[in-house]
């Protein structure tokens, strides 16, 4: 709670913007992120990548970029005030929609989401952290909900290519999508309908295992939220 009080108050000086960015690089491991942010188009108006900083968000409103969404639900970093100025500064509109990279997503997220998208100021970038799970499976809703592809086509948005674990306690959200194929395409159903009807969360969690090697990877050596 001290951290969240700390960083959601507005930076008040320079001396506390250093703070803020030496918080970000290496405590939030944006360093890392220096080097590759894991942007990636996936329309012509959505774009996903790992926390942006203030030069990263500066790009983006050059390049036409006019919303922000955060997926992270968190502010103990010096990223979150520091991203907050920038949008501000570069007037791009910065909005918060928690999603959980290690839970099976809720029904309300689901319709959240379906709602933001068809409210959202376009062309549009979604963030978490490292841009791998909670971008990837935003990004995958998105292409089912908004743009009406297949969940085969919308769920290689969760790949070894923009550092998706499968079988780590992230693989989640590709038995989210699996689960569906099995109990809604083979019935026939289109995704919303089973998302309303037939899917249960707590069926999806009691069956799912990770594997220990790779949970150990994303969770003690990559840090992953």
């Amino acid at each position: 709670m001290a951290r969240i009080k700390r960083w959601d108050a507005p930076i008040a000086d320079p001396g506390e913007r250093l703070r803020a960015h030496v918080n970000m690089l290496f405590v939030d491991h944006g360093i890392f992120r220096a080097i590759y942010l894991n942007r990636h188009k996936v329309t012509d108006k959505f774009w996903r990548a790992a926390q942006p900083s203030p030069s990263d968000i500066k790009r983006m409103a050059d390049s036409g970029i006019k919303t922000v969404i955060n997926l992270r639900g968190g502010r103990e970093h010096g990223s979150w005030p520091l991203q907050r100025d920038a949008c501000r500064q570069h007037g791009i509109v910065l909005t918060e929609f928690i999603v959980r990279s290690r839970e099976a997503p809720a029904r309300e997220t689901i319709r959240a989401a379906k709602e933001l998208f068809e409210t959202v100021e376009y062309p549009v970038l979604v963030h978490c952290k490292s841009g791998a799970d909670r971008a990837g499976l935003m990004s995958a809703l998105y292409l089912i909900l908004h743009e009406g592809l297949s969940v085969d086509e919308a769920s290689q948005q969760l790949s070894l290519r923009y550092g998706h674990f499968r079988f780590a306690k992230t693989g989640i959200l590709d038995a989210f999508f699996d689960l569906y194929r099995e109990e809604g395409q083979a019935g026939g159903l289109d995704f919303l309908t089973w998302v309303e009807t037939v899917y249960e969360p707590d069926k999806l969690k009691a069956r799912f295992r990770a594997g220990f090697w790779s949970g150990l990877l994303v969770d003690r050596v990559m840090k992953r939220e």
